[in-house]
């Protein structure tokens, strides 16, 4: 990589960082980058969920107040998304390259419709629990830790908005305050991408550059996305991350 490349990719692990704690969406911001610095796709991929780790050690950090109580919630959920993790990790070295190329502009353009759609999904939930009375559900019950295994499934494949399908779920089936269940999530997410890392450390290719410069990046990110995540407009991150999203479909569709 040229300097100003490596200072894209750095640049570009900040903010990836930064979203993934707030809305978990730095994908659509780090994976295009790594393509322009001309990685393949897979080893593009593979790079990124390495390098994101630290991103999400740092968002729990940050959100350490937000986590407090919810230990057990926690090793709960994480007995369900390591394991899907691991499996779509799986998924990514078996399948031939051809199929990523076709699939993951197909899961770049769902992952920007269910960021774009969230005011609709809140605004769903909060009639469902209006229908309810607001019952309080201590652990989701069997449809969020099957909604959660097969989310992380997509997410060890490809982590674009993974986050999001977390955030969405829990909001869905646990009575908690988003800032708490957004906390989990940055947990959850990280997990996810240290199964998967671990995994590919073993038995995939990756660029050592490419890695530590999202991994530095990521780790100051992801620290200073919680203090955001508690200021920040929701409305305006979800514009960032669509409309970067969208450049990123078309970079894809243009390979």
């Amino acid at each position: 990589m040229t300097p100003l490349e490596m200072t894209a990719v750095l640049l570009a692990g900040a903010v990836g960082g930064a979203l993934n704690t707030v809305v978990g969406s730095g994908t659509l911001v780090t994976f295009p980058v790594l393509l322009a610095v001309g990685l393949p796709p897979v080893t593009a991929t593979v790079s990124n969920a390495l390098g994101l780790v630290p991103g999400s050690v740092g968002g729990a950090i940050g959100y350490r107040r937000e986590l407090t109580g919810q230990r057990r919630r926690v090793l709960r959920l994480a007995a369900c998304v390591l394991p899907g993790g691991l499996v779509g990790a799986g998924l990514l070295l078996a399948l031939p390259g051809t199929a990523f190329d076709l699939i993951v502009p197909v899961l770049v353009g769902l992952a920007l419709l269910l960021v774009a759609c969230r005011p609709l999904i809140d605004a769903w939930v909060r009639r469902r629990r209006a229908r309810t009375g607001g019952a309080a559900r201590r652990d989701g019950g069997p449809a969020l830790a099957a909604g959660l295994t097969l989310a992380s499934v997509y997410g060890g494949y490809f982590s674009a908005a993974q986050g999001t399908v977390y955030l969405s779920l829990m909001d869905v089936f646990l009575d908690e305050s988003l800032q708490r269940l957004n906390a989990v999530k940055t947990v959850l997410v990280g997990g996810v991408n240290a199964v998967a890392a671990v995994f590919f450390l073993f038995a995939a290719e990756f660029d050592w550059t490419a890695v530590l410069l999202v991994a530095v990046g990521s780790a100051v990110g992801g620290r200073l996305g919680a203090g955001l995540g508690r200021k920040l407009r929701p409305a305006v991150l979800r514009g960032v991350v669509v409309g970067w999203g969208v450049v990123a479909l078309v970079l894809l569709l243009a390979r």
